[in-house]
């Protein structure tokens, strides 16, 4: 069963990595040349490619649940990071950039994000405790999540930079991290078998926080790379997740110091191969190249000559 979950985990890995090229590429076209204003977001959901892409997203997402239903997380979970080299791959293959256009800083971006979440997680599954996801906590995380969301949005918004796809994407894991907390509860309350048992608030609350993260989602598409928003989400997402269930559920009381010390690292190291690589990332840097360029260049001098004749008057019934 190890095995196959592994199959799985890797298959939803590949799922996320293409839905992100497809709906990218499609929002990309949409907006040709234009912002993602609502009409164009009106026109996404008639863009084959952009179905296409959340096909991808949705079947990649049932992989991973089936996966986790086969194997523990610690085996599943740093298996779904495989979307953010992928992506990457994929990103360069599609842009044209050969091997020689990934710098080794990018390089190390990439694994600083892939390796310090998937030792994170491996830490977090190994030495968590599982709690009830009570109402009061929910409520809470409720709030905690509107409120880091909104202002991620709204700092976004007035952003013009790369750092607003990072901050569009980190507001869409945020909602999801919320999403996966919420899921949990559902679930142990599914778990009863009294279906009347059911916080329909909850359920409320999933639904708004994927229509949020999903809109967030698109602004980030449309404001960056697709492997940096992929990288956003894959370290982003279970970093609140964990981040609540240590904060409210007190899933880390038992923790020893050292683990505890040993993710807050992690977590620092992945977070950092995420700025790393928006820093770093092809597209960047051509773009500051180019940036350079025109400041450096001195501007075209006409000679005097040529500038003389140009605005001498020409004398009567001369000929040109």
């Amino acid at each position: 069963m190890t095995a196959l979950a592994v199959v799985l985990a890797a298959l939803g890995a590949c799922g996320y990595a293409v839905g992100a090229r497809l709906q990218h590429a499609a929002v990309h076209a949409t907006m040709d040349g234009g912002g993602l204003g609502l009409r164009n977001q009106a026109l996404l959901v008639r863009n084959p490619r952009w179905l296409a892409g959340l096909a991808a997203l949705g079947g990649g997402a049932v992989l991973h649940v089936c996966a986790l239903g086969l194997a523990p997380l610690s085996v599943v979970q740093p298996i779904g990071v495989l979307a953010l080299p992928l992506t990457v791959l994929l990103n360069l293959r599609e842009q044209g950039y050969s091997r020689r256009d990934v710098n080794p800083s990018m390089a190390l971006a990439v694994l600083a994000a892939t390796g310090g979440l998937a030792v994170f997680v491996l830490l977090a599954a190994g030495s968590a405790t599982p709690t009830p996801v009570g109402d009061d906590d929910q409520f809470t995380a409720t709030q905690i999540v509107a409120v880091a969301v909104l202002l991620l949005g709204v700092v976004a918004v007035a952003t013009r930079s790369k750092v607003r796809c990072v901050l569009f994407a980190a507001g869409c894991a945020v909602a999801y991290g919320y999403v996966s907390l919420m899921a949990r509860a559902v679930a142990q309350q599914v778990g009863t078998w009294d279906l009347l048992a059911i916080n329909l608030l909850s359920v409320l609350g999933i639904a708004v926080a994927m229509v949020a993260g999903g809109w967030l989602l698109q602004h980030a598409y449309a404001s960056g790379p697709p492997d940096l928003v992929v990288a956003c989400l894959t370290v982003i997402d279970p970093l609140v997740a964990v981040g609540l269930g240590i904060g409210l559920l007190g899933e880390a009381d038992h923790v020893s110091g050292w683990v505890a010390a040993a993710e807050a690292l992690c977590a620092l190291v992945a977070c950092a191969g995420v700025f790393a690589l928006a820093r770093h990332h092809p597209d960047n840097t051509e773009h500051r190249t180019s940036d350079r360029l025109d400041v450096d260049q001195p501007p075209t001098e006409v000679p005097a000559a040529t500038a003389e004749h140009r605005t001498s008057p020409r004398p009567n019934g001369s000929s040109s």
